[in-house]
């Protein structure tokens, strides 16, 4: 089996708590992340072989469905997405930045899994849910073609589900604006 990511996003915090115990009880994952996210909701991040991610994922799932917002389960997940999670990503020339918005702290995740394997882009930051009231977004630069094909893929599959909420594509963004977002 191969390495995997999985999330699981709740309305509450005692049910996160709850379901990030029952996760790593059923099965044998890390918790990359569990934690309080704008408004008040709580969520999960683990990794392991893609059969027990999916195991635990099912479980949390299947025992607190009437409070889970979102979730996934990821196999062989894009690497940069690690290091866009955490704003950790060093960039040194922009063509063109893409931002894409999403209504949950999971879909931006698959999102950026998604925009990282249609074309040659690289993940800036993501950011899930903090300061955001459950919104979140990502930032990726590339050139503009590459940009707007991985913005669009993204977008198309991020609609289907519902959590797609805006995006945009801006061809060399000013340095002011780039030195804001760094």
């Amino acid at each position: 089996m191969s390495k995997a990511i999985g999330m699981v996003e709740y309305v509450t915090v005692s049910t996160g708590i709850l379901a990030a115990d029952t996760m790593v009880k059923t099965a044998d994952v890390d918790i990359l992340e569990a934690q309080t996210v704008c408004p008040g909701k709580y969520i999960i991040i683990i990794s392991g072989e893609l059969s027990a991610v999916r195991a635990a994922v099912d479980a949390s799932k299947t025992k607190f469905d009437e409070k889970l917002i979102d979730s996934f389960v990821l196999g062989n997940p894009h690497e940069s997405i690690f290091s866009a999670i955490y704003g950790a990503t060093h960039i040194e020339t922009v063509e063109a930045l893409g931002v894409l918005e999403t209504y949950s702290a999971a879909s931006i995740i698959v999102a950026a899994d998604v925009a990282a394997k249609t074309a040659e882009v690289e993940l800036i930051e993501l950011r899930i849910a903090k300061g955001m009231c459950g919104k979140s977004y990502m930032l990726i630069t590339g050139s503009v073609a590459s940009v707007t094909a991985a913005i669009e893929k993204t977008k198309a599959q991020i609609t289907d589900n519902g959590f797609f909420l805006d995006s945009s594509i801006i061809a060399r963004p000013d340095e002011k604006l780039w030195q804001t977002l760094l």
